[in-house]
């Protein structure tokens, strides 16, 4: 499939009109251009708030052509969901090289400060509550995906100091949601700065667990 784009390339003449000469864009690269117009107005307005004319408008071609690469907004909504979270989740797993299990929270939390930094528009839209189902899920469920990662790790650092590993799942999801609900605030405050940021998050995290009792007790009156 191959879509017209009028770009005006003539020189000016005193005898004869402007001519306009029409270059082509593959089918490809306009399904790439109405992702990317479709992912900027997403972040910015929602879904609700983004309609298919504006869509087309900004891509400079008329609404069945988001329809025939989309089917509809729903569709081109749910491509730049389903991008952004196999995107953020490839950073994250892919960055959890290093040996020492500190480190190796310090990378997760790099990793998703680094999404947010560098992929702004993606995050605001994942944080946003989907309006239509997704093939790879929710954030929440995105989230979870990433603590199963984490928690391999903290089921080996339990086990080393005989702690019941069995609750590695638990507090890999306490970890990771605190990295990411930290990451939401972080998104539009920017400060401290990032490596300050994953520095405070990961003394949190390690002193925490260094700190940890075996079997906590409550010491309130409530015990149910």
């Amino acid at each position: 499939m191959i879509d017209d784009v009028a770009t005006d390339s003539s020189t000016p003449s005193t005898d004869k009109p402007r001519r306009t000469r029409r270059t082509r864009m593959t089918g490809a690269e306009r399904r790439q251009q109405l992702l990317e117009i479709g992912r900027t107005l997403f972040a910015a307005k929602g879904f609700e708030g983004t309609s298919v004319e504006e869509i087309a408008a900004k891509a400079g071609v008329s609404k069945p052509v988001v329809y025939e690469h989309f089917g509809g907004k729903e569709g081109l909504y749910a491509v730049v969901v389903d991008r952004e979270m196999r995107r953020l989740l490839d950073m994250v797993t892919g960055s959890l090289t290093a040996g020492h299990p500190r480190e190796l929270c310090e990378q997760a939390a790099f990793a998703l400060l680094d999404y947010i930094e560098e992929y702004t528009d993606g995050f605001r839209i994942l944080v946003r509550d989907s309006p239509i189902p997704q093939s790879t899920g929710s954030f929440a469920s995105l989230i979870s995906d990433i603590a199963t990662q984490v928690e391999d790790i903290l089921g080996r650092e339990f086990k080393s100091r005989g702690f019941d590993p069995k609750l590695a799942p638990l507090y890999a999801q306490a970890l990771v949601g605190m990295v990411a609900l930290t990451g939401q605030w972080w998104l539009d405050v920017r400060r401290p700065k990032k490596a300050e940021v994953a520095a405070h998050l990961v003394n949190l995290a390690w002193h925490g667990l260094d700190g940890l009792e075996p079997k906590p007790r409550l010491i309130g009156h409530r015990k149910s």
